[in-house]
């Protein structure tokens, strides 16, 4: 019986009667609640029944999840609260991203002298965050994706907490991006709509969209893709 669904990090978890099913799609992972892309890819199906007699079956025709993944990336587990702790505990992952307090944010990234961007993927220092979505916080404050994390002064942490929350919070309203490759789908096989908001990412070439002088450039840190724009975010920029 599910019990409660709920997320940390870049996880769902959905709680059934004592243990725990952990779903991490990573980059090519959906779980759809209708037809997914392709029949070919679908790693797990459960089928969904009401519970007790009292129970009446929704009205919606959704009595199945469908777990897909094109690449095989994507892991579904099935722990106990022990195992839970252990790998998805608090010292495993870092305070999640809608949650962190701005100080707790600043006093855990000033430790690190690591660039900024790669911060921000540090699940341990902070949980939630994607390489999407850093590469267009710091663009909304207008900070160098290579400025080290231990030089950001209290103003721009205070900057950079709340364009986080910003940006996630959009990206939540709108379901999400789906890039050109077109794998990112809903719960319902729809396309999200954030990536018509993007400013800098998958974007490079392109003039940007918030001085309209300076096209996108595109660089590699800790082996993924970063978007700036030059011009907005100068890496002598104070």
């Amino acid at each position: 019986e599910i019990k409660a669904i709920e997320r940390r990090g870049k996880r769902v978890i959905v709680q059934v009667d004592c243990n725990y099913l952990v779903f991490q799609p990573k980059m090519t992972g959906l779980v759809c609640l209708t037809d997914p892309p392709d029949p070919g890819h679908i790693r797990m199906i459960w089928k969904l029944a009401p519970v007790g007699k009292s129970q009446r079956r929704p009205s919606s025709s959704h009595n199945e999840v469908v777990f897909w993944d094109r690449r095989g990336l994507g892991t579904v587990s099935l722990w106990d609260s022990a195992e839970l702790e252990q790998k998805l505990g608090d010292s495993v992952l870092g305070p999640d991203a809608l949650s962190i307090s701005c100080d707790e944010l600043q006093r855990r990234g000033s430790r690190t002298k690591r660039s900024i961007k790669v911060a921000l993927l540090d699940q341990k220092l902070v949980a939630g965050v994607g390489n999407l979505y850093a590469s267009e916080i710091l663009h909304r404050i207008g900070l160098h994706p290579e400025m080290p994390a231990e030089k950001l002064n209290s103003r721009q942490w205070q900057q950079l907490h709340s364009a986080m929350l910003e940006i996630l919070h959009e990206a939540i309203r709108y379901e999400g991006s789906t890039l050109s490759d077109g794998t990112y789908r809903n719960a319902l096989n729809e396309s999200g709509g954030y990536q018509n908001h993007h400013q800098v990412y998958d974007r490079a070439g392109e003039l940007c969209r918030t001085c309209g002088r300076q096209e996108i450039m595109r660089m590699v840190q800790a082996q993924r893709a970063t978007f700036y724009c030059p011009a907005c975010q100068r890496k002598n920029k104070r």
